[in-house]
């Protein structure tokens, strides 16, 4: 997949600051993890420099898009969540349904913050800064040398068929998320009918299914599946999702009395708070999942409008507003330019704009689609 990505970017790089974050969110939507950017972003900085463009244009808003991407997957564990809390809430959305906001609602928030950047800060001629930098020949050779390309690779056809398994899988997901009557059903207790197997749990035998496939037929070296990068920052994120979500489940149980009143009587009065509390809640914990899995279920406790719940679901993505998430870090890092950075304010960083773009346009979006298809 990536291999095709970059092979799209090179053939069209002029316009690369659009085309990047597209690209971008269109991988998490299709992986349901915002990590696989990684291997994209020293493929966009040396599309933007080749080009002369100022490669904190492309960079930035691509690792905006790929976060916003995660609440578009069908893989994710944001989305399964949703399904969850919403069936456990009585409200039968399908996955299609949920998908038909928040693909759109995303899509539209990653493009008006890409139209945004294509201007952002200075030319790169006209940028005092950068034009210091490359004086000095050994800095102007790293900031203008080549960077590893995938297009010319020959990969094997075992590449090739995992991908195709995957996209299965991921097909198989939104059959069942949209037919739920031909989601298998398992006995009930004695007196009770039979019961559908929930989504949550069919989502991840599918994807466990897949994985085990793909390791069979695929000749996977499984002692070095855990070495990828990709792998070992979803195992690092992983365990930070679960450590702060552990915590803040405690501290939330403890007063969830309390909250669900100030939640109640906010939400009821300005209804376009539970948009601010869903960000606040991201940023805290650094997780979509995480900060769905705190405020859904008390916000549809309180009777919060489960359609508005839905409207905002680009809320859900806040950790942008400090410069802390691993990808927006990794994006400085792999910028050569030094034209991608934390400013000398903190929050005057090359995310918080494109960020605060995206989400706001996002619910907005969000908001008009949800009130017409549900």
């Amino acid at each position: 997949m990536l291999k095709y990505a970059e092979k799209f970017l090179r053939k069209n790089p002029k316009y690369v600051t659009i085309l990047a974050p597209i690209t971008t969110w269109f991988l998490t939507v299709l992986c349901g993890t915002g990590h696989v950017v990684y291997t994209m972003f020293p493929i966009i900085y040396d599309i933007a420099i080749k080009q002369g463009i100022r490669p904190e244009r492309p960079m930035a808003v691509s690792s905006v898009a790929s976060q916003m991407g995660i609440c578009a997957s069908p893989a994710s564990v944001a989305i399964v969540s949703i399904v969850g809390f919403m069936s456990v809430a009585g409200y039968k959305y399908s996955i299609m349904q949920i998908l038909g906001i928040s693909i759109p609602a995303t899509f539209i928030g990653v493009v008006c913050a890409a139209i945004w950047s294509l201007r952002r800060g200075k030319d790169l001629a006209d940028d005092k800064d950068f034009q210091e930098l490359i004086k000095d020949p050994k800095q102007k050779a790293n900031v203008y040398g080549n960077t590893e390309s995938l297009i010319d690779k020959e990969l094997p056809k075992e590449y090739y068929r995992a991908m195709i398994i995957f996209f299965i899988g991921i097909a198989a997901i939104a059959v069942f998320g949209s037919f739920p009557d031909l989601v298998p059903q398992f006995p009930g207790a004695a007196g009770k009918p039979p019961q559908a197997l929930s989504m949550t749990v069919m989502i991840q035998m599918i994807m466990l299914g897949v994985a085990a496939i793909i390791l069979m037929t695929c000749k996977v070296d499984a002692k070095e599946a855990g070495n990828g990068s990709v792998f070992r920052a979803g195992m690092v994120a992983l365990v930070s999702v679960y450590g702060v979500a552990w915590m803040a489940d405690t501290f939330f149980s403890n007063h969830m009395a309390l909250l669900k009143e100030i939640l109640g009587n906010t939400v009821t009065q300005y209804p376009w708070a539970y948009a601010l509390v869903a960000f606040l809640t991201s940023k805290l914990v650094n997780s979509q999942a995480a900060a769905i899995a705190i405020v859904m279920p008390m916000a549809l406790s309180v009777g919060v409008d489960p359609v508005l719940i839905l409207s905002f679901i680009s809320a859900c993505y806040g950790y942008f507003f400090l410069p802390t998430y691993p990808s927006d870090l990794a994006c400085i890092g792999f910028d050569r330019s030094g034209t991608t950075l934390i400013g000398k304010y903190i929050l005057n960083h090359s995310f918080m704009i494109p960020g605060l773009i995206g989400v706001f346009t996002g619910c907005c979006a969000g908001y008009v689609i949800a009130h017409a298809i549900l």
